[in-house]
């Protein structure tokens, strides 16, 4: 079984408030995530948005052979793909010998990351051009801008796929 975890970040100023968002899509269900904080940037909003949608996998490990996460942060994805691995033989120095920025989200993902991998699955990522039409990466950025501005009428679906008010 394949889950595709669709993620984004949002942030009100950079640092200001921010949101992030995930969207966890099984073969049967569909998990809306959401979260905020008041001082933030845009790169830890998308860190956090894919961090939160790695940890609702956890609980569906046995049935799971890949997980997809998509981004349309080449941040997120260069960062796991390309560089994560310097940083780590470094010390979490870049290129330039600077700390990283981020290190704890950094971490954090590389963490969920290991630890599915570590019960067989597959975690592939997934560049998303944004602003085009996705209807689920549209949806990622709907929730995590609503969560930056703390918006009152979010509301977040967790349910049946086929009932999933948007067409996937």
């Amino acid at each position: 079984m394949k889950i595709e975890i669709w993620t984004d970040g949002s942030s009100r100023g950079n640092p200001g408030p921010g949101g992030w968002s995930a969207i966890v899509m099984t073969p049967e269900e569909v998990i809306e995530l959401g979260g905020r904080e008041d001082l933030t940037t845009n790169n830890r909003m998308e860190l956090l948005g894919a961090i939160h949608g790695l940890k609702e996998v956890e609980d569906r490990k046995d049935k799971i052979q890949t997980v997809e996460v998509l981004t349309d942060s080449q941040y997120v994805k260069k960062g796991m793909t390309e560089w994560i691995d310097g940083w780590i033989k470094r010390g979490w120095k870049g290129s330039t010998k600077k700390p990283v920025l981020n290190q704890d989200l950094w971490e954090s993902l590389k963490k969920e990351e290991d630890r599915l991998k570590a019960v067989g699955m597959k975690v592939t990522w997934t560049y998303v051009q944004a602003h085009v039409g996705i209807v689920m990466n549209e949806r990622a950025d709907t929730i995590a801008t609503m969560c930056a501005d703390d918006a009152n009428d979010l509301q977040l679906y967790r349910g049946n796929k086929k009932d999933y008010f948007f067409q996937v």
